[in-house]
């Protein structure tokens, strides 16, 4: 009884749907209309085309994103519904329902008839449409709450940083004022701490000041009413003025840039502002990536997850109509089903894949630029992670490892750069027996702090980290070098490691911003080290194998040569931790 019931619903819905041929071929009215209805809809579409791209060349499309992208969404359903709704009510009033007689008639039959049926069609069009608006809203919704929780990290950022390096007067300290701690932390006696507070350098170095544990001291008070504010209004000016930099030609490649065209030249705001949290907020300068920079840049990574909500509406209200219309979910779904199963095991790997990659993605597991080392061995720099494949790029670009994402979240993976960047530089060398341990110290307590000042990136940036950045001494801003320093980390460090056969062997390290900056401190360090030694004639001995026949009390005297020299040494720089008990922070 039941599959007769399921065979007269399907009959009656397809003989709904067939007796439209008939309806259409007996009025030339609702030939017109139809046509009007078909043509309407390519021309809407059409405009529709050239509306967005005309948006795209526009400034609010790059300023206000979100506000381009719901003007952009919201035209087309507009006007379909508008094209739509009215041929319906044309079509219901003045050609289906004209006749007083056929209104009773059809009121007092339980089928639909051919003029429902046609309306019928027309409604579910318009439940289409407005589903599709609606998915569209809700992921414009989404992409907005998105938006705002990546500004408040940024801001978090700004806080932390007390200020980015583009702000305009201070912008920071006319919203929050330090206020010192009431009293010193243990690493700073009271009498320095006093001093400290009396300067306004000292009270600087105070306020930048990290504690063992890595915590700042003291605390802020707001001057402005909304610094959240304050700041977005200060960032909007930013890219306002990167804009005009773009446009007007006053950027790096020397011509006016143009918007809206392929490759795309400016950067939208969040893509700017993307790019400025993926170099740790370094000012983003107009034109100085090449066109498409940021486009090729995210070749290949997936859209996210709610890009697919407009179309799982649209299925779902289509299905919802479908069964409106008398069909049976029940047989479709079992007819779809192993199709379904097949290309859901067919796609297995994908889908992990993906799932992998979202993953990696939320939790921040790893992002591109940071180095990691996998399972085997392999140690690269994460060059661009997709919901495919995750290319690792070798440091010294021997060669590109390309990994199933998925096996990146099933495998030990080794992040070097993960939430605390810093590493040591080190440089071991040997001397000669003949030579005073605590003055051979001293000569690599002097590199070490030179190094820490005179050593420096391509931006005239310290690649060591330091609590106080060198260029303040000088009356400078500073580079940076002292926003990420942990105060329990000593340095210049030394160290004497061993009696080797036939050298003393000593140790010197600094802390350096990141992995890859530890290779140039290193090959620097090491040529001041040959200067110092070369200077207060610190041997560093040839290997001995066989029976030594030198003239040890020759070579003592004309050593002790320069021993005063030497002394002074040990009183500038002292030793460091050397003869310290505590075993400092070797490792």
């Amino acid at each position: 009884m039941a599959g007769e019931e399921v065979t007269l619903a399907e009959g009656q819905a397809v003989g709904q749907i067939g007796t439209l041929v008939e309806l259409l071929s007996s009025s030339i009215s609702l030939q017109i209309a139809f046509v009007i209805l078909v043509v309407g809809l390519i021309v809407i579409g059409t405009i529709y085309n050239k509306f967005r791209q005309w948006t795209r060349t526009k400034k609010f499309s790059y300023s206000n994103p979100i506000l381009a992208d719901i003007v952009r969404r919201a035209i087309l359903p507009i006007l379909a519904l508008a094209l739509i709704s009215s041929i319906n009510i044309y079509i219901q009033t003045f050609e289906l329902f004209d006749d007083p007689a056929e209104i009773i008639e059809e009121q007092l039959s339980a089928e639909l008839t051919v003029g429902e049926t046609f309306a019928k069609l027309l409604n579910s069009m318009n439940i289409l449409v407005i589903a599709f608006t609606a998915g569209h809203i809700i992921t414009i919704l989404l992409e907005k709450g998105e938006r705002i929780k990546q500004e408040k990290e940024d801001f978090k950022a700004w806080r932390d940083l007390n200020g980015f390096k583009d702000d305009e007067n201070d912008l920071f300290h006319r919203c929050y004022k330090w206020v010192p701690p009431k009293n010193p932390p243990e690493e700073i006696s009271n009498n320095e701490f006093n001093e400290f507070l009396q300067t306004p350098q000292g009270r600087n170095f105070l306020e930048k000041f990290t504690t063992s544990t890595g915590a700042r001291i003291g605390s802020y008070q707001k001057l402005a009413k909304d610094p959240f504010s304050e700041w977005k209004k200060s960032e909007q000016k930013k890219y306002e003025q990167y804009y005009n930099d773009c446009i007007t030609g006053e950027n790096d490649l020397g011509r006016p840039l143009l918007p809206g065209k392929t490759p795309d030249e400016i950067y939208e705001i969040d893509v700017w502002a993307e790019e400025k949290r993926s170099n740790s907020y370094e000012p983003i300068i107009a034109g100085s990536k090449p066109p498409g920079y940021a486009e090729k840049k995210r070749e290949g990574l997936p859209k996210p997850f709610r890009n697919f909500i407009p179309l799982g509406v649209v299925l779902g209200t289509a299905l919802g109509i479908i069964a409106w219309w008398g069909v049976d979910l029940f047989v479709l779904a079992t007819a779809s089903g192993g199709i379904a199963l097949g290309v859901g095991f067919a796609l297995k790997e994908t889908f992990e894949n993906y799932f992998a990659y979202m993953m990696i993605r939320k939790d921040k597991i790893f992002a591109e630029g940071e180095r990691i080392a996998l399972a085997s061995g392999y140690k690269g720099i994460v060059y661009k992670i997709t919901s495919r494949v995750t290319y690792i790029r070798h440091p010294l670009n021997e060669s590109v490892a390309i990994v199933p994402t998925r096996q990146l979240v099933t495998s030990e993976i080794i992040n070097y750069t993960k939430e605390f960047a810093i590493v040591p530089a080190t440089v071991e060398v040997g001397v000669s027996y003949l030579n005073d341990p605590k003055q051979v110290a001293a000569a690599l307590m002097k590199v070490g702090t030179r190094a820490l000042n005179e050593v420096k990136d391509s931006k005239g940036k310290h690649l060591a980290v330091q609590s106080r950045c060198p260029n303040i001494d000088e009356n400078k801003p500073s580079c940076g070098c002292d926003k990420t320093f942990i105060l329990d980390l000593e340095q210049p460090t030394v160290r004497f490691q061993k009696f080797n056969d036939s050298s003393l062997d000593f140790a010197i390290w600094v802390y350096v911003r990141d992995y890859g900056s530890q290779f140039k401190m290193e090959t620097d360090m090491r040529m001041m080290i040959y200067e110092e030694f070369k200077k207060y004639d610190i041997r560093i001995p040839w290997p001995i194998r066989t029976i030594y026949q030198g003239d040890e009390k020759k070579e003592a005297e004309e050593i002790d040569k320069l021993n005063t020299e030497r002394k002074k040494l040990i009183e500038k720089y002292g030793v460091g931790d050397l003869l310290k008990g505590d075993g400092g922070d070797s490792p």
